[in-house]
């Protein structure tokens, strides 16, 4: 009984990590999706935050290998951001076990409703190549870093961050921002699993499992990115936006 109950569980892992990988690949925000069902399952906190890090670093590595491969990104544009990604989420990961990250419950719903609102009144946003406001260079010394320090610090919502910095700093279009935003989110994976894995708070079954899910998910959603560009991306950010505002809140109060 047992046995079967552990596979059923297994199995509701690896559907599970499937779509989050979908969502995240597109939108991101697969967090929203897995943290909970390991958290529902019995999962301790810990150690469902470190499993999560791990399966989600195979989803965010398949989707930028099919957006590099799909020339949609090349590693000449986007190596030193993913460098400058890593090392702030390096630090993140470090500080939080120093920090108190409370504040964060108040600051991170107002900025997923902002962006939310700015992508739904926003229809044409990342449409065109735009001029950048910013700098190649600034942008990978400051904006980068401090969202993949927020990646490692906490988490939900990096990929929605990095998309909208790409668009409205560096003038990216929508679909090649999304592929910057997951090369960079995969390099603060990376620094977060790193961290986590000499930890020993990995559950690596269930890891291993939602890997096989995210990888799955995250080519077909890569694809679905790649063949239908903003009419889906927009519409599927503004939706994890609000619902990742809608889970702090029910969590809350």
């Amino acid at each position: 009984m047992e046995s079967e109950i552990a596979w059923q569980l297994l199995l509701l892992f690896f559907a599970v990590a499937a779509l989050a990988g979908f969502v995240d690949s597109i939108a991101g925000g697969g967090g929203l999706i897995t943290i909970p069902v390991l958290l529902l399952a019995q999962i301790p906190p810990i150690s469902a935050l470190a499993t999560n890090k791990v399966q989600g670093v195979a989803g965010s590595f398949t989707a930028s290998l099919t957006m590099l491969r799909r020339r949609i990104i090349t590693v000449k544009e986007i190596w030193r951001a993913a460098i400058m990604s890593f090392i702030g989420a390096a630090i993140g990961t470090l500080c939080v076990q120093l920090l108190d990250v409370a504040v964060l419950d108040i600051v991170i719903p107002i900025v997923l409703l902002l962006i939310g609102f700015y992508f739904l009144l926003t229809p044409s946003i990342g449409q065109l190549e735009q001029k950048p406001r910013m700098s190649a260079k600034a942008y990978n010394l400051t904006v980068v870093p401090g969202i993949g320090f927020y990646d490692g610090l906490f988490g939900p919502g990096t990929g929605s961050f990095f998309s909208l910095a790409n668009i409205a700093l560096r003038g990216k279009q929508i679909i090649k921002a999304t592929a910057g935003a997951k090369v960079m989110n995969f390099a603060s994976n990376i620094a977060s699993v790193t961290v986590f894995v000499f930890s020993g708070k990995i559950i690596w079954i269930i890891g291993l499992v939602m890997i096989a899910g995210q990888v799955l998910g995250a080519y077909l959603g890569s694809l679905m990115v790649i063949s239908h560009g903003a009419k889906l991306v927009r519409p599927l950010v503004v939706v994890v936006c609000f619902l990742m505002v809608a889970r702090y809140l029910y969590v809350k109060f």
